[in-house]
């Protein structure tokens, strides 16, 4: 078995996914007719070819225009569902999905159509895909605290359906204390806690200190700057905090994988993962992002695995699923030992 079978069929977890990022143009044009609306494209390949950006901004504003043909309860059930069902094809066992309610309420969808459809989602997976998932609801940090916090209120009649609290968006001028009340809050309310901390941002390492020291988040989102203050990864290293990187993404920003810092971060004992991110628009699921890793870096089957185990260390699991998933994937690396031998 050569390592791209390794990684293609290995049990994984996947941290750092966006529902609304895996919307595919065939899903896309699907609603726009379900829903009567009209788009400027008329094809996939069309579609995918104004698929241009080279910063955050610019993928936010292609991001979140594609958003409008996500309408009833339905639509949210389909783009889960179909998440889901792809995650299967990468061997993903357990994964936690990211959704901005802002922009969708922002559009006049209400909050509880977008989260029921969303869980009834997961539900039928788990059960028909063998695919586990918790939910984690994001915040908008380019929008008011004020929002966040409204709809952290709008989340308590549906508190069992989540497991915890994200802020991505436009980091200029956002930094994670403008949503200091909303997160302790959020940590009252019993919710796990993290944030987007993406490569190279303005005052990114300000923004990685204010998330361990005044937010005390549980994990970061992206994090690779870390590498450049060695208090804040050692803050890191010591609380085993995850990082949850995503090389294709970070390829459109820094022209790399990252995956000298990816290697250097695992050397100092930061327990970094690999995800996805935003895979209809990046045009890599998670396997394709572990196998150009892999290539890129030339990783080895330990380190691969190092990174797939830190992704169940991380999750917001309880101690036993975790193990539970942590000895399937041993038994799988186990049994590619003797394979290889």
């Amino acid at each position: 078995m050569n390592l791209t079978d390794f990684i293609q069929h290995m049990p994984k977890a996947e941290l750092h996914v966006h529902l609304e990022g895996t919307m595919e143009p065939e899903l896309r044009f699907a609603l726009a007719e379900r829903n009567n609306i009209n788009l400027p494209y008329k094809s996939k390949e069309e579609m995918l070819e104004a698929y241009t950006f080279h910063d955050l901004p610019s993928f936010l504003a292609i991001y979140y225009a594609a958003m409008n043909v996500l309408q009833t309860e339905d639509d949210f059930y389909q783009l889960t569902y179909d998440y889901l069902k792809r995650a299967k094809q990468d061997n993903i066992i357990y994964c936690e999905l990211f959704f901005d309610p802002q922009a969708h309420t922002s559009r006049g969808i209400d909050f509880e159509t977008v989260i029921t459809g969303i869980n009834r989602a997961q539900q039928e997976a788990k059960q028909l895909l063998g695919v586990r998932s918790q939910l984690i609801m994001c915040f908008l940090r380019d929008m008011s605290a004020e929002s966040a916090m409204e709809h952290l209120h709008m989340a308590i009649p549906f508190m069992d359906w989540l497991v915890g609290v994200g802020l991505d968006s436009d980091e200029k001028g956002n930094p994670p204390l403008k949503f200091e009340k909303v997160f302790a809050l959020a940590r009252k309310l019993g919710l796990k806690l993290t944030m987007h901390c993406d490569v190279n941002q303005e005052n990114t390492l300000l923004h990685l200190e204010q998330c361990l020291e005044d937010i005390q988040v549980d994990r970061i989102d992206h994090g690779v700057n870390a590498l450049e203050d060695e208090e804040i990864v050692s803050k890191l290293v010591q609380r085993q905090l995850g990082l949850t990187v995503c090389p294709v993404s970070n390829q459109f920003v820094v022209q790399s994988l990252t995956s000298n810092e990816i290697r250097a971060m695992l050397d100092k004992g930061l327990r970094v993962m690999i995800n996805s991110d935003d895979p209809a628009y990046f045009r890599a699921y998670l396997n394709d992002n572990l196998i150009a890793l892999q290539q890129e870096g030339a990783f080895s089957a330990d380190e691969i695995t190092t990174l797939v185990e830190n992704s169940f260390h991380a999750s917001w699991l309880s101690t036993s699923a975790k193990q539970a998933y942590l000895s399937q994937l041993n038994s799988y690396c186990l049994q590619h030992q003797a394979i290889s031998a």
